[in-house]
């Protein structure tokens, strides 16, 4: 309460004596102790009363006690389970938990991890990837405002995600590794990385980079050979020892039919190697006839063209040719695409060729773009003429039904450049992107593909397209979403399919540890969007004969299932309609691969170092007693005192309200009582 509140009060408890005198001592026939009594009471209701008009306000305190917080994460990944280290981490994990010391001195939050985070329920051990460096970003995140130490029970072979050995620059907490593993160094053949593009073409020759390491101190021989099936396709005598124990091996193989093809690269084991699934790694190429040649032609530089050309040709299946219009018209045979980069007066002859011949195209205008032309030179839309531009975010329609879309965050995207007026398209057709602005989104049309009797056509109502792939990446640290939206786009344009009532989205094959994701849309019979349709898939083995059969669910406008953790093998399926004959199939791959069991030994030294630059220090389960000592005695874990401020005003006193009440009240009564009123 500050002094000039102060003196407010005193004078508003002197005024309410003074009026409270005035009217019952000034010229009253009252007795004394009547007048006493009145007095009083009109005192106290006028002081009150000022009081509320003054409204004077109180502090008061709560003090309570916060412990400092233990994060306890374990690694629940399979390579913990290889090492023969799951008893222990569960040991170390039940010691660490229950001790009445450490809960008593800490707030626990215990974790588990593999490739995601999630609070510990149970350790199975049994996730297929680590992802070490997000566990320690996501828990120094979530306790950045707090005094939190982290144990992480660990083996330290991370399978995927960023270097974890950095994450003490990210996270602000001392971190304590407890190490899983063995600190024995064995003998050890492997297969470190292998290099293969995912799709080759027929009668082609493809490379393979194999990166072959020894870890041990004599000097082997070896034998890296390469198996189509039964066959060897490839050999080559390897000699490591010490100082030279790492050889990078090339070599090029033939594609001689097409589909997918897979091949297993194989290092010749030691006599007493203990472990022998690292010296095998299966790998697959898929064998295409041909590429789906595009060209991408234009008449004035800019970025969207290097970066469409980066997006398309991410698929190794199709190459990009950036042409002026006038080599376009020489090759116009050689293309199963075209893309019109803002036309002007110099593709004249480009559209009336791509509408003549019934060529499938892509449009894509900005401010450049001669639109008197370009409304001219077809029948599939008329864009109305102002002369003037304008920014355009996009939003993306959720009810597109055209091909499978993933939404991309695009709100998050930077607006394009395009013709201020209405698209109008004469021709059916399903929008993509609406055009925003200022944060509302317009029945205007940014991104709309259509058909016309045989052809498809997309068009793009804007330019700055690269600034979308730039975006894309700071929103996911790669490129790979925005490409495979322009991909799916191009993939649409380039094929003359008819459409189906279920579209479906896979890969031909994957990898062991890949997510296995089949995505669907189903349509009904007018060809809308369906989202209440009961969907599943059919799954078979063609090794062993085997069917299971999934529901799919929908997950972000589209029926998804995610098959991920099957075993080796080829499987057919078949995503059919539970309640009409509605079906499509379609067969994968998934080659057997294993990354966590690639492993023979704890990473000591990495684990160690992040000890070390974050202010904590490592230890091995047998050591579980002298962390708890550590963490016990360290006067940077304390028990700290904190208090609540909390500033009342008196107008929130109820219980003034009811002191005016009740003196008015009791001097309304006296005065009636003796007949003053």
């Amino acid at each position: 309460m500050t002094s000039e509140t102060v003196i407010y009060i005193t004078l508003a408890a002197i005024t309410a004596l003074i009026l409270a005198l005035f009217q019952y001592f000034y010229k009253s026939k009252l007795n004394s102790q009547l007048k006493l009594v009145l007095t009083v009471l009109r005192t106290i209701s006028i002081f009150a009363i000022l009081l509320l008009l003054i409204n004077p306000k109180f502090e008061s305190f709560t003090y309570f006690d916060e412990k400092p917080t233990l994060v306890v994460a374990v690694d629940n990944s399979e390579s913990v389970i290889y090492l023969n280290q799951d008893d222990r981490a569960r040991e170390v994990a039940n010691i660490l938990l229950n001790n009445s010391a450490i809960n008593e001195r800490f707030d626990l939050q215990p974790y588990h991890f593999g490739k995601s985070v999630h609070s510990l329920d149970s350790l199975n051990f049994n996730e297929r990837q680590s992802n070490i460096a997000l566990a320690l970003t996501q828990l120094g995140d979530v306790y950045a405002d707090q005094t939190a130490p982290i144990v992480i029970l660990s083996d330290g072979n991370q399978t995927y995600g960023s270097d974890y050995s950095f994450m003490s620059q990210k996270v602000n907490q001392p971190i304590y590794p407890i190490i899983l593993g063995d600190s024995s160094v064995y003998s050890d053949l492997s297969i470190k990385q292998l290099n293969v593009n995912r799709y080759v073409y027929l009668k082609n020759k493809f490379p393979i980079e194999i990166i072959a390491n020894y870890n041990g101190n004599e000097t082997i021989n070896t034998e890296l050979k390469i198996w189509s099936g039964n066959s060897v396709v490839f050999r080559k005598v390897l000699q490591f020892d010490a100082s030279n124990n790492s050889e990078i091996v090339s070599t090029a193989l033939m594609a001689n039919s097409v589909g997918v093809k897979t091949y297993r690269a194989e290092l010749l084991a030691l006599d007493n190697e203990k472990n022998k699934v690292n010296n095998l790694k299966n790998f697959g190429v898929e064998v295409i006839d041909q590429k789906t040649n595009i060209a991408l032609v234009y008449d004035r530089m800019h970025p969207d063209l290097g970066a469409l050309k980066k997006a398309i040709e991410s698929n190794e299946q199709r190459t990009v040719l950036i042409l002026k219009p006038v080599d376009y018209l020489s090759t116009i045979n050689d293309f199963q695409l075209v893309i019109l980069y803002q036309p002007n007066h110099n593709f004249k002859q480009v559209l009336k060729s791509v509408y003549d011949q019934k060529l499938n195209s892509f449009i894509i205008s900005g401010k450049t773009t001669n639109w008197n032309i370009l409304n001219g030179s077809q029948t599939y839309f008329k864009q109305k003429i102002t002369q003037q531009t304008e920014n355009f975010q996009p939003n993306l329609n959720p009810n597109y039904e055209t091909f499978i879309v993933e939404n991309l965050n695009f709100n998050s995207f930077p607006p394009l450049e395009s013709e201020f007026g209405a698209l109008e398209i004469l021709v059916p057709h399903e929008t993509l992107l609406y055009k925003m602005v200022d944060g509302i989104t317009t029945e205007d049309i940014l991104l709309a593909t259509l058909e016309d009797n045989t052809t498809k056509h997309a068009v793009l109502n804007g330019e700055n397209i690269w600034r979308w792939r730039a975006q894309s990446f700071l929103n996911t640290n790669t490129f790979n979403s925005f490409d495979e939206f322009i991909n799916k786009l191009v993939q649409y344009l380039s094929s003359n399919k008819k459409r189906k009532r279920i579209n479906i989205d896979y890969k031909s094959f994957y990898n062991g540890n890949d997510d296995v994701i089949v995505s669907a849309q189903y349509f009904n019979k007018n060809f809308e969007f369906d989202d209440t349709a009961s969907l599943s898939i059919t799954l078979k083995n063609k090794d062993n004969a085997s069917i299971r059969q999934v529901p799919l669910l929908l997950n972000n406008g589209n029926y998804r299932v995610d098959l991920s953790g099957i075993e080796p093998g080829d499987y057919d399926f078949t995503v059919k309609h539970n309640l009409e004959s509605v079906a499509t199939s379609g067969s994968f791959q998934i080659l057997e691969y294993n990354v966590e069991q690639q492993f023979l030994n704890a990473d000591i030294s990495k684990l160690k170092s992040l000890a070390n630059t974050s202010g904590g220090e490592a230890y091995f389960p047998t050591e579980s007693e002298l962390l708890i000592e550590h963490l016990l005695s360290d006067n940077r874990y304390k028990t700290i005192q904190k208090s609540i401020k909390n500033i009342v005003p008196l107008v929130d006193w109820k219980y003034l309200l009811g002191l005016i009440a009740l003196s008015l009240f009791m001097e309304w009564f006296i005065r009636k009582f003796n007949g003053l009123i």
